[in-house]
């Protein structure tokens, strides 16, 4: 049966198992996006059709629909997953993962500092937010899951940024447009690296009041097993109420052992077989 008869195709097993409704596409879709698993993060075209055994045709109209819909990112050769799909799974996420295992400390930090903290993952060229634990304060900026803003302009932004290969990095600082979302906001490429590198060499990024007049923020890195960036935790505050030297020595400590315990628990999470990669 040709490939574009199987896209709709009803689909039964030998031991007649699947129910006449079962649709094959989408078993074949969902198997596209499964063959990114541990070790396979970037694939090309050929590999996902070996790993998933579809046909080539198959295996790219599959990975372009998912290119258009967000879901995987590619650099013309080689694909990988978006942090979109972490829209398919924010229940599992929830259940165990790094909600799970952050919610906890963040909640702790927050009752400590008064001010809110979340955590958030780079898509793109925005970061998107999937932890967030509020104050009761009410900021003009608001924010909830799936929240995005603007990398450069961000300190977990800039953490994320720190964390990309020179390549990556790179092109990213070829491409953006850094446009003066306040007074403060940093308008020159030249600067914004040198940033990126201190923040690189810190291990911490301050932003004052570049996303918002008055909005102040500390982020540090969130990592893996192998110590590599996979998200990036803040504190966020009002200008009015913390200043930079309390932002940057009492908060940023609290803040940097919160980190310090998330890492920890997600790395025995993944030891123990949970799923902890949100990228």
């Amino acid at each position: 049966m040709p490939d574009d008869e199987l896209d709709e195709a009803v689909d039964r097993s030998a031991d007649g198992r699947h129910h006449s409704d079962y649709v094959r596409s989408l078993e074949r879709g969902l198997a596209v996006l499964r063959a990114f698993g541990p070790g396979h993060t970037g694939l090309t075209l050929s590999d996902v059709a070996r790993i998933t055994g579809l046909t080539r045709a198959a295996t790219r109209r599959f990975l372009l629909t998912l290119v258009e819909l967000g879901y995987v990112t590619s650099d013309q050769r080689r694909f990988s997953l978006s942090p979109r799909v972490l829209e398919l799974g924010y229940g599992y996420l929830s259940g165990l993962g790094l909600t799970e295992v952050a919610t906890p400390h963040l909640e702790e930090l927050v009752a400590e500092v008064k001010e809110s903290s979340s955590i958030a993952v780079l898509d793109g060229d925005d970061i998107v937010y999937v932890v967030r634990v509020p104050t009761k304060r009410i900021m003009t900026v608001s924010i909830t899951l799936g929240t995005r803003f603007p990398a450069y302009c961000t300190s977990m932004g800039r953490i994320l940024l720190a964390g990309l290969d020179p390549k990556d990095l790179e092109a990213y600082l070829g491409r953006v447009v850094l446009e003066p979302l306040t007074p403060k906001t940093i308008t020159e490429v030249s600067r914004l690296a040198a940033i990126i590198e201190e923040t690189r060499s810190r291990g911490y990024c301050l932003v004052d009041q570049e996303l918002e007049d008055g909005l102040r923020s500390v982020a540090v890195p969130i990592v893996d097993a192998r110590g590599a960036t996979i998200a990036a935790a803040n504190v966020s505050a009002h200008s009015s109420r913390v200043s930079l030297e309390v932002l940057r020595t009492e908060y940023l400590s609290q803040l940097m052992a919160a980190a310090e315990r998330i890492n920890a628990d997600l790395k025995t999470v993944g030891a123990a077989g949970g799923r902890v990669r949100v990228r």
